[in-house]
This record gives structure tokens, C-alpha cells and sequence, in this order.
């Protein structure tokens, strides 16, 4: 397995061991020298098996989710940003202002200390980012060769503040679509490093937190009917999950869909579809057409990504499939994937 290859006169108190797992003193200590230090917070406890959480909303959001990802380190991301931002992004598509998560790490015997912590340190810094706290978590140990490096689960709660329904089921006829920027790159950034491609141009991860770019649209009173991330399926897979789960159908504009032409030029030489590549900080919403022009005016002060565009928009009709208008003129219909999705980035 790639990156934790060691040898055989490595320093064993610079790697992860079985004992870090066992509940005894070295366990004690990795939790209080690394995890601890670096999630400290006014509620969460190192000293105790659960956070108390003052929650004094009625609704509140619920999420939870696990992270694999091969390499662990890759350009503009690490498999740490992967697990706050996308836990992060999932409670923000229900409309949720995120704010705690709690972090589940299952460690193989023979991971890097150095490696970990950088991990650990890349969590801290996008959960301050995103304005969570992980305030919960554990740890356990398997055998080298079981466990891939590391694994981690993340379980998030956030608080719903306002009175809007967003989901697939409140998706109108006539709403438009807004996706907030290029899609493929998180995809293409993660094959291109564990597959050492020599490019031209670097390809780094779009991952990041969409938090507070869907805050400041519900401040704004912005009418969301439903959002979803783009992450593993890509774009394709998000509406035509949401095409069959609103009952309605979807065309969008394959020239209004931006992507780089890096990522466009690897996907044509490899044979991807950039519309089912992976992103980790690109979303989707959709909105009546009254609202588009704010919604693209605030997107486009985001700090994630400062080229929104409106792609597509519901149509009238009984069958809900995804139309995509091709730069030919041509149409073809955006389905879920029958097989496996390539290029595999987990």
C-alpha cells in the first residue's frame, strides 16, 4: 500500500502501533498529545465517552459519513479536509448552519506519526474555517495491511433556522439551476497524484466548506428549494438522483457547465466524462428564477469558487430524466451510472 511503506529499521515511536490502540498508556497519550490539543473546545472532553451539546433548536440536522481516499495527501486536500468539508457540505445542503462533528479513526499499525498528524492538523484548520467544532471521537488500531493508512468517520449535527423544505420534493417547474463553479477537478487532482500523471498544468482539489456561502444565501432570504454537493457520481449523478426524486424533468446547457480545460484535456485523453467526475466543493441549488440574479451575485463573492452560472432549469413534463443540450446541438439524457465510477478515486 502506498505511503505507509516503512522498512525494516524504521523508528517504531515515529509510527502508529497496535499499542496506540489498546487503551493503555500509549493510547492515553496520542489522545491527549494530538487529538485533544488539536480539537479543544468549551464542550468537548477528553476525559469522557460523549460531549454534552447545547442544542436548543427543535430542528436540527443529522449526518453522518465515512472517508477513504488513496493517496491520503494530494493537491489542495487531504483526507482530513475531505471528512470535515464533506460532513460540513452535507448538513449545509439541508439548509443547516453546521456546528458540531464528532471524528472516528481507524488506524493501520505502521502509519506515520508525521503523516497523522498532519491530517489532524488539516481537520483542525478546516473545522475552524468552517466554524464547527469536533467536539467527540475515537480511535482504533488494526493490523499493518488492514487498514489502508487510515480511515476516518465523521458524524455532524447543525440547526435548521429557518422554515424552508429544502429537498427534491420541493423542486417546482420553472426553477432554475445554479451550480457555483468548474466541476472535475477534485476527481482529476486525486488520480493525477496517485497515479503520478506528468501534466502541464497542476490540478489541485477544489475541496472546501460550502457553509457559508448557503448561510449568507438564506440570510438573504433566498427561496431554496433544494441543493445538493457534487461529490462521488459528479454532476450527473445529483440530477438525475434529484430528477427521479422530484418526479420532474431537467434540461441543462453543456456550454454554461465550466471546466477547466486541464481537467477537460486529461478526461478526453483518458475517456472520463467530466460531468461524472468527482468535486468536493461545488454544489448545485435550485432556486425560482426571480431569485438567480442575487444567488449569482453572492456566489460570485464566494471565497470557494467565483464563477457561478445558471445551467439548466426544470421543465414541464412526466419523465424525469436529466436532457443535457450538447455544444452541437445535439441532446443526450444524464443517467445514474450502471457500473463503476471512473476514474476511482477511493
Amino acid at each position: 500500500m502506498r505511503g505507509i511503506g516503512t522498512g525494516e529499521n524504521s523508528d517504531r515511536k515515529h509510527l502508529i502501533q497496535l499499542a496506540h490502540g489498546g487503551g493503555g498508556r500509549m493510547m492515553r497519550k496520542l489522545i491527549d498529545e494530538l487529538f485533544a490539543k488539536a480539537f479543544a473546545s468549551d464542550v468537548s472532553d477528553a476525559e469522557s465517552d460523549a460531549a454534552i451539546l447545547n442544542v436548543p433548536h427543535k430542528k436540527i440536522a443529522y449526518t453522518t459519513d465515512s472517508y477513504v481516499v488513496d493517496p491520503l495527501i494530494f493537491p489542495g486536500g487531504d483526507i482530513g479536509t475531505l471528512a470535515v468539508n464533506g460532513t460540513v457540505n452535507d448538513l449545509s445542503m439541508r439548509g443547516a448552519r453546521p456546528l458540531y462533528l464528532s471524528a472516528g479513526f481507524i488506524l493501520e499499525e505502521g502509519l506515520p506519526l508525521e503523516i497523522l498528524e498532519q491530517i489532524v492538523q488539516s481537520m483542525k484548520q478546516a473545522a475552524e474555517t468552517a466554524g464547527v467544532k469536533i467536539v467527540t471521537g475515537d480511535t482504533k488500531v488494526v493490523d499493518r495491511g488492514h487498514g489502508h493508512g487510515i480511515f476516518i468517520n465523521t458524524s455532524g449535527i447543525g440547526i435548521i433556522e429557518h422554515d424552508l423544505n429544502i429537498a427534491p420534493s420541493s423542486v417546482q417547474e420553472g426553477d432554475v439551476i445554479i451550480l457555483n463553479g468548474d466541476v472535475g477537478r477534485h476527481g482529476i487532482a486525486v488520480m493525477a497524484k496517485r497515479e503520478e500523471l506528468a501534466l502541464e498544468t497542476a490540478i489541485e482539489s477544489d475541496c472546501a466548506s460550502l457553509a457559508e456561502d448557503v448561510q449568507r444565501l438564506l440570510a438573504a432570504g433566498i427561496e431554496i428549494h433544494c441543493m445538493r454537493d457534487l461529490t462521488r457520481g459528479g454532476l450527473a449523478t445529483a440530477l438525475a438522483e434529484i430528477a427521479q426524486s422530484s418526479r420532474k424533468p431537467i434540461e441543462i446547457e453543456e456550454t454554461a457547465v465550466p471546466i477547466l480545460e486541464p481537467v477537460m484535456s486529461v478526461c478526453e485523453i483518458l475517456g472520463f466524462d467530466p460531468f461524472y467526475v468527482a468535486n468536493e466543493g461545488r454544489f448545485i441549488a435550485f432556486v425560482p428564477e426571480k431569485d438567480s440574479p442575487a444567488v449569482l451575485d453572492m456566489l460570485k463573492r464566494s471565497s470557494v469558487c467565483e464563477t457561478p452560472s445558471i445551467i439548466g432549469r426544470v421543465v414541464p413534463g412526466k419523465s424525469p430524466f436529466v436532457t443535457l443540450r450538447t455544444a452541437l446541438g445535439t441532446t443526450r439524457v444524464l443517467d445514474l451510472l450502471s457500473g463503476e465510477q471512473l476514474p476511482r478515486i477511493c
